[in-house]
């Protein structure tokens, strides 16, 4: 349940929870029991956030009209252009793998 700021005529300002449905209806204040209406008193804890839940955050806003593509343009997959091989691997028609510029001493999975 969210926290919301309410302004109390008499005895202030106080922070209470209220259902997300109630979010605009007046509030009993704690000392004087009167109504009390909502107010923006403070910003959102959006900066006290931890580092993950912010960028889960970011993903679902950035998600949510233009989906994120995992590779650039000029992939053989979605560009029709030729593959390219820019490792240097030598596949072999048996299904082995070598890396005739790199670490010779290797051997592959």
């Amino acid at each position: 349940m969210p926290t919301y700021d309410y302004i109390c005529t008499g005895c202030g300002s106080f922070e209470a929870y209220a259902s997300m449905a109630d979010f605009d209806k007046p509030h009993d204040c704690p000392w004087c029991a009167g109504p009390a209406r909502r107010a923006m008193l403070t910003a959102p804890l959006l900066a006290n956030m931890d580092a993950g839940r912010r960028r889960a955050h970011a993903t679902n806003e950035r998600s949510a009209d233009s989906p994120r593509r995992s590779h650039g343009a000029g992939c053989s997959c979605c560009s029709g252009g030729a593959k390219k091989n820019p490792s240097g691997t030598l596949h072999r028609p048996d299904g082995s793998k070598s890396f005739p510029a790199k670490r010779p001493w290797m051997i592959s999975h």
